[in-house]
């Protein structure tokens, strides 16, 4: 598509150049406000330093919470300084006229990335502001938007947009039905860049509505690949955080992320639109925290190159819902089979077995070990309030000691065994060291250790974040529950499945979150048509819709053996260099497969390896392996070893259409010997 052309509109040109006056005011107040804090605080700090000795303890204290004061207010500062500088580079992307259905004429409302006020007047509406979702939802006519005080109904006479860059308008549209598409498609044509940006230029309405649903607890977004749902969900959270000011932080958000890789790419969408990063963590990072001191585990093996039928067997027996739902059975069961209380006699004291029993039970919301020490509180508070004699009687401690000895399961793993043994599925379960467990098995035993010992569990988190939904396992979910007892955003594609022994499916899912309000995007934004087309030929999803940006077809090259695949690598990667492209992915199979390729080429290449170990993304040519490249875009694709030992069965169908996806611009697929059936199907 060519380049959008600028509609000079003067008076737009005239507002840039006030509004950027205003913001050089602004920035110059703040830059002020800034430096005069830092002077104050350090003014108090030295005062304080040198008349240490002299200070009464009142005044220190005084002088303390001044210092508190100063660091707190500096750090607004810091921040409106922060704001102003960005909206220096760009203050606005929109404008909408809008009249209320009671007034003669429209108000005008220029939309940016924050709010702008100057003397009193609201400048720039942020785009998260209700009045601002009409650019989202609505072309000119009649419209309206959610206000707190209700619905505000009217009409939209106008609708502008711009691209500003480094207080440049590079052009600016009036709106139409097709304008947004025009833009979208201009912004989708860009290459690539080392980190997810916000799009808040381009929101799509069906996006709009995702982002600004803040009635719902629990969000199931399923989105094909490239649809967007990673920047929707991050700004699904800018505009909660936005929404709840001083109930929900970015402290309060944590994101499950599928590798670090991942993590480091996504990283700059909340800090971009204006919000302190969100935390990061991964299921490994859960596991390690909650077995510390408990038991060891190892890692999970590649499902690519693990060729154990046993352990395929168990790992897809507890990739499933029934296998949760007899986990659920099994810990109901574990307060009676666990703890049998008997008469507890201490002198001329007794606790029956009835009445330690009743305590026990009236504690049914907490674990089996945390409902011991409550019971024994009780029964010491009973001997307490009885000992009208004063005789000696046993402390909370002691009556604990002699409570542990009624328990028939010692610990959680003789009840994870025990689990297994009740159910008649002894073989499911294999401890490949001592004291350590499978993978697969990690989770099942945190679901029971939650309810024999009780995990920790975090009170600041109050949105959780999970992407790449179908990757994780119903029990995963199940102790996620347990850990993150909050809303939740959970996202992902169940055609992009990962792990070929998980059996779960979408519908599981549903059901665990039952409550859940669910989502689906079908539209995929970043590759072209003729990209997405080829993909959709893999049969791996149905529903994905290509935009209308049109690009090369993807290249198929049949090459003579391994070392012409290399060759015609390396032509390619000669190109590349001489391109307008920044990022090239060379996407193989397996881990190990791209180590070999990389192993090669790095030799005469400057190219990048992700593997488990990486922890960021950057441009140039980045070998990876399919499982690594989850979430990530290249404006430039190479997908080698197409043949039919390597992809031929569904799930390797499945792998190739995360593949081709991860491709913007440019696809290449190589083979030596015979192509795979699945690619000579397209």
């Amino acid at each position: 598509m060519s380049d959008i052309t600028i509609i000079p509109f003067p008076d737009e040109i005239a507002r840039l150049e006030k509004i950027s006056r205003d913001i050089d005011n602004a920035l110059a107040n703040a830059e002020a406000n800034v430096g005069r804090l830092d002077k104050e605080y350090m003014d108090m700090k030295r005062y304080m330093v040198q008349n240490r000795g002299e200070i009464d303890p009142h005044e220190m204290f005084q002088n303390e919470l001044g210092l508190r004061q100063i660091d707190h207010t500096g750090a607004f500062a810091a921040t409106v300084l922060d704001k102003t500088a960005k909206l220096k580079e760009s203050p606005y992307f929109a404008r909408i006229d809008f009249r209320h259905e009671a007034a003669d004429k429209a108000d005008i409302f220029y939309i940016g990335r924050f709010a702008f006020s100057h003397e009193g007047e609201l400048l720039i509406s942020d785009w998260r502001s209700p009045v601002a979702s009409m650019f989202y939802d609505h072309e000119i006519g009649s419209a309206g938007y959610i206000a707190p005080a209700g619905r505000i109904n009217g009409e939209l006479t106008r609708k502008r947009q711009f691209k500003i860059k480094n207080g440049v308008m590079e052009y600016a549209l009036e709106s139409s039905i097709n304008i947004q598409d025009n833009i979208l498609q201009q912004e989708l044509s860009h290459t690539s860049d080392e980190h997810m940006n916000s799009i808040i230029a381009t929101i799509q309405k069906e996006q709009n509505i995702i982002i600004r649903n803040e009635k719902a607890g629990t969000m199931i977004i399923q989105g094909v690949a490239g649809s967007g749902k990673t920047s929707i969900a991050l700004h699904r959270i800018a505009f909660l955080l936005y929404r709840r000011g001083n109930r929900l932080t970015a402290k309060n958000v944590a994101i499950l992320s599928p590798n670090k890789v991942f993590g480091d790419y996504i990283s700059g969408v909340l800090p971009e639109l204006g919000e302190e990063p969100i935390g990061e963590i991964s299921l490994i990072d859960i596991a390690e925290v909650q077995l510390e001191g408990v038991i060891g585990f190892e890692a999970d093996k590649d499902p690519l190159t693990a060729h154990d039928a046993a352990w395929v067997e168990r790992v897809r027996y507890k990739s499933t819902l029934d296998f949760v739902k007899m986990l659920v059975e099994f810990v109901e069961q574990i307060p009676d089979i666990a703890f049998k209380p008997i008469d507890y006699t201490h002198g001329r004291f007794t606790a029956n077995a009835e009445m330690i029993r009743e305590r026990f039970r009236a504690y049914s919301k907490y674990p089996v070990k945390r409902r011991l020490q409550m019971t024994a509180d009780d029964i010491y508070d009973r001997f307490y309030t009885d000992n009208f004699m004063e005789d000696d009687i046993p402390g909370s401690k002691t009556i604990l000691k002699a409570l542990n000895k009624m328990l028939t399961f010692k610990n959680t793993l003789a009840l994870y065994k025990e689990f297994y043994k009740q159910n008649v599925i002894s073989q499911m379960f294999v401890m490949p060291a001592k004291n350590t467990l499978e993978w697969a098995d990690i989770y099942p035993f945190l679901y029971v250790h939650a309810a024999f010992e009780g995990l920790q569990k975090s009170g600041v988190i109050k949105h959780l974040v999970v992407d790449e939904m179908q990757d994780y396992t119903p029990v995963q979910y199940a102790v996620l529950n347990v850990l993150f007892k909050c809303q939740k955003t959970i996202l992902g594609d169940f055609g992009q499945f990962l792990n070929p022994n998980h059996l779960h499916t979408l519908e599981d899912l549903k059901q665990l979150y039952h409550d859940a309000e669910y989502a689906e995007l079908t539209k995929s934004y970043r590759s072209t048509h003729e990209i997405i087309s080829f993909a959709k030929k893999l049969g791996q999803a149905e529903k994905i819709e290509a935009v209308e940006r049109h690009g090369e077809m993807p290249a198929m090259i049949n090459c003579r053996d391994f070392n012409d695949e290399l060759a015609n690598i390396r032509e390619r990667i000669d190109a590349f260099a001489k391109s307008a492209y920044v990022s090239l992915g060379i996407i193989a199979k397996t881990d190990e497969d791209a180590k070999c390729i990389f192993d090669l080429l790095s030799v005469d290449y400057d190219v990048h390896l992700i593997s488990k170990g990486s922890t960021r993304f950057v441009n140039g040519v980045t070998v990876t392996s399919i499982q690594m490249s989850k979430g990530l875009e290249f404006d430039e694709v190479i997908i080698p070893d197409v043949n039919v030992d390597k992809y031929s069965s569904e799930y390797e169908r499945g792998l190739l259409y995360i593949a081709c996806t991860r491709a913007m611009h440019k696809l290449t697929l190589l083979w030596a010997g015979k192509v795979s059936a699945l690619i000579k199907a397209t």
